[in-house]
């Protein structure tokens, strides 16, 4: 019994503290260009400072936190009625609805991610659609933009709002509405008055589950947002891997985690609770 308590502890241990110990002494190095690896260990605060101190980072947080924010809001709107009308469809139907649902995750996410470049391109065929109707005839592309990053995410990460959502209004006892229409309530008041505020368990894991990968994205800025939109992921990517600096970027992934330490313990105790109830 004591392996098998043992045993996930172990896993943490060895996958998640030790990469971070290893990239928080990282973060507190200097770079040295001529030492391989480029760190010179120590104790230097310069990269944390750095980080609080330069208007490109504080514009990278800000940016970020304000996509992933709204990406969350256009995915829990578009998500909400999805997820209520496969709770409502009969039972038969419902495996059938969820399969479509979670049928993008059987295409790789990259390749999903450079379909959407196809679409929204200046040649793409959303422009060839709207030249081909008249609608308008120099348009011009989404690709490129903030538009597209929106879009982007929404599209990627829409399942992980339906699922959850889907998994508590399923749940919901009918006989809750069918009592509050006894009473004299409209549909529409017997939504806010009793669907929602018992299905906010499912918007509170949605909204996480959206935003804390939204929040640290990389592939969709870097794919379809270009140059023009800056992101934390695509900052750190570029510490690394262009400029070379690793305590510079491994001061920038300990911030991230940190960032995202709230909400992901506001995740897992709302994941308790939901247990707890159960």
């Amino acid at each position: 019994m004591r392996w098998v308590i043992a045993f996930p502890y172990g896993w943490l241990a060895i996958f998640f503290l030790l990469p971070f110990f290893l990239v928080l002494g990282i973060a507190f190095g200097t770079n040295n260009p001529d030492m391989a690896p480029p760190v010179e260990l120590g104790f230097n605060l310069a990269n944390f400072k750095l980080l609080f101190s330069d208007d490109l980072y504080l514009a990278a947080w800000v940016s970020s936190l304000r996509i992933a924010a709204t990406s969350t809001l256009v995915t829990l709107l578009l998500g909400y009625p999805m997820a209520y009308a496969i709770a409502r469809a009969a039972p038969a139907r419902r495996p059938l609805l969820l399969m479509l649902v979670v049928l993008p995750f059987w295409t790789s996410f990259l390749i999903r991610v450079y379909a959407w470049i196809g679409l929204l391109s200046e040649n793409g065929s959303l422009n060839q659609f709207l030249r081909w109707t008249g609608l308008v005839s120099h348009p011009g592309t989404i690709l490129g933009t903030e538009w597209a990053v929106h879009l982007g995410i929404v599209y990627a990460y829409l399942p992980f709002m339906v699922l959850p959502l889907y998994a508590t209004l399923e749940k919901l006892d009918m006989g809750l509405l069918e009592a509050a229409a006894d009473l004299g309530a409209k549909p529409l008041t017997a939504f806010w008055t009793v669907t929602l505020p018992l299905s906010m368990p499912g918007v509170m894991a949605g909204c996480l589950m959206v935003f804390i990968p939204a929040v640290g994205e990389f592939v969709i800025p870097d794919l379809l947002g270009g140059t023009r939109t800056l992101m934390i992921g695509k900052v750190l990517w570029d510490e690394f891997f262009t400029n070379g600096d690793w305590p510079l970027a491994s001061s920038v992934a300990i911030c991230l985690l940190v960032l995202l330490v709230g909400p992901i313990a506001l995740f897992q105790r709302q994941q308790v609770r939901s247990l707890e109830r159960r």
